[in-house]
């Protein structure tokens, strides 16, 4: 079987994850290196390569928007985070993994920069002109993108920016922990237009996900 965009999400075994709790399914796919990237623990789609474009271009959008102070959920292992001009910037890096937010307290927190233990789907959030969400709702099932999207609205932060796959024509539901392509434009999210379309100039696959991008809306309006 060769696997395409299309029958990718259908072969990936998401049933080890059924009756786990999200604390533990992403514990364990850290300490085991689920995604096996050489560069990343959090993945290919974490490396410098596919995120490059990422790394020259979210600075502009961050101005032009006027982010002051953000909450990066998840910051995974912050391999490319690091590399992105955030110096006029209050960031917050959180994560699910102990183990991440301690590591990374100790070797990049400042002044304007920490880290703490997050569960999205579980937990109420603090107040930010952003929530960037990138790569962390592809793994959630409907029902705990739902609750992690009620939570982010109760922050009354400003804007979210969350990974959308703009030519993604159907989105299908997962046990959390497993993965596919999501399109927030169509049900059962129905997002109204973005407000800033990021293309991330992904190569995955062959290029087959050459849509992958990321996606800014108005809190307010979800």
């Amino acid at each position: 079987m060769i696997l395409n965009r299309e029958n990718l999400y259908d072969y990936a075994d998401d049933s080890q994850f059924i009756g786990k709790s999200t604390v533990e399914i992403f514990n364990e796919i850290y300490r085991r290196n689920t995604w096996t990237d050489t560069e990343s623990v959090s993945g290919i789609g974490s490396s410098h390569k596919q995120t490059q474009e990422l790394i020259d271009k979210l600075p502009r959008v961050l101005q032009n928007f006027q982010i002051t102070s953000m909450l990066d959920a998840p910051c995974g292992d912050f391999n490319w985070m690091r590399k992105v001009d955030l110096k006029n910037i209050a960031y917050s890096g959180a994560d699910i993994v102990e183990n991440i937010v301690v590591s990374h307290n100790q070797k990049f927190a400042d002044e304007r920069r920490q880290f703490s233990l997050l569960n999205l789907i579980d937990e109420k959030i603090g107040k930010f002109d952003l929530v960037f969400s990138r790569d962390c709702f592809v793994h959630f099932s409907f029902a705990d993108i739902f609750k992690s999207l009620e939570n982010i609205k109760t922050g009354e932060s400003k804007y979210l920016m969350t990974t959308t796959f703009t030519d993604q024509k159907l989105n299908k539901d997962i046990h959390t922990g497993g993965w596919r392509p999501l399109n927030f434009e169509l049900s059962p999210f129905n997002f109204p237009k973005p407000l800033f379309i990021l293309n991330e100039k992904c190569t995955e696959m062959n290029g087959q996900f050459s849509d992958k991008s990321l996606g800014l809306w108005k809190i307010v309006e979800l």
